[in-house]
Parts: C-alpha cells; sequence; structure tokens
C-alpha cells in the first residue's frame, strides 16, 4: 500500500473529526437535543451515534474492545441502553434518551479517533483486503468496512450540522 492510500483514509476520517469538533463546539444541551419532529434524529444521537459505530466497526476489525468499554464511556453516558447499542434500528424514544454534554461526546468521538489513527498507521495492503465479514455476497473486507464507516459518518456529521444550523436558526 502507498502512503497515499493511508493518507486518504486518514484525511477522510479527519474530516469527519473536524465536523464533529464544529457541531460540537459551543453546543447547549437544549440545541443538542433539538429534533424538528417527534420522529427526527437529534445531534446528539446523531453525533453519539456515528461514533458508536466507528467505534464498534474498528474494534470488530482489530478484534480489539471498544473504547467505548475499555476507557469507561459507557459508564459516563449512563444511558439507558445495553452496553453494546450503537444506535443502529433505535426508535424515536431511545433517540431522545440520549441527552448529554457537547464536551461528552466531542471527547468520546476524540478517543475513538484517536484509536483510529493508531490503527490507520500500521495499515497495509494485506489488512485492506482481509475479510473481516462473510455475511455478504461479495464479503466484506477491511476496505471496504472503512469507506463504509466514512460514509456514514461524513453523513450523519452534515444531518447535525444542518439541524444545528436550524436550531440556531430558530432561536
Amino acid at each position: 500500500m502507498t502512503n497515499s492510500t493511508r493518507a486518504v483514509l486518514q484525511d477522510a476520517f479527519d474530516r469527519v473529526d473536524q465536523v464533529v469538533g464544529a457541531v460540537t463546539a459551543g453546543l447547549t444541551e437544549e440545541v443538542g437535543t433539538y429534533r424538528p419532529d417527534a420522529a427526527a434524529n437529534s445531534i446528539s444521537w446523531l453525533i453519539w451515534h456515528l461514533t458508536r459505530i466507528q467505534d464498534d466497526h474498528l474494534a470488530g476489525i482489530t478484534g480489539g474492545e471498544q473504547v467505548w468499554i475499555s476507557q469507561g464511556w459507557v459508564d459516563r453516558f449512563s444511558l439507558p441502553f445495553a452496553m453494546e447499542a450503537t444506535g443502529y434500528g433505535q426508535d424515536a424514544e431511545e433517540v431522545g434518551a440520549v441527552q448529554v454534554p457537547a464536551e461528552l461526546l466531542a471527547a468520546y468521538h476524540s478517543a475513538v479517533h484517536e484509536n483510529t489513527v493508531r490503527y490507520l498507521e500500521g495499515l497495509d495492503d494485506v489488512e485492506l483486503e482481509r475479510v473481516v465479514d462473510r455475511r455478504f455476497d461479495p464479503p466484506v473486507t477491511v476496505a471496504v468496512r472503512l469507506v463504509s464507516v466514512i460514509s456514514d459518518s461524513l453523513q450523519h456529521a452534515g444531518q447535525a450540522a444542518y439541524l444545528k444550523g436550524l436550531a440556531d436558526r430558530r432561536g
């Protein structure tokens, strides 16, 4: 693998981190829990969810433990969900339960981002081609899983930024 492949992946994860930082900067709990309607996702839930997915999927790739558990974030967040919950498939009531300070969201995301960066530093072609999920046809490789996490994370981070703009304009 060339350094440019690693650099592209690093840049993509850095962009997610930058958007999360921008969204959580100065975010009040009121704006963080803003939902345009009762079925919509909140900023806090979106940031928590995209971070949980990155953490969960990286642990799945490496076979390591999630930062959520190993660094005690699950206890700091104290959410009414199972420890392994990532937000996938949650209903509107569960989305509304994610009411945490922006500083906590930002700090957890930073810890997951640091873990991701450490992993990327050792990435090579063999690792990128390694199959991590055979439930799909074709099977999912590390490369495909990383691109999937980046894609979903950027979408959710963009949704959070949009919601922050809506909430700020509404006062």
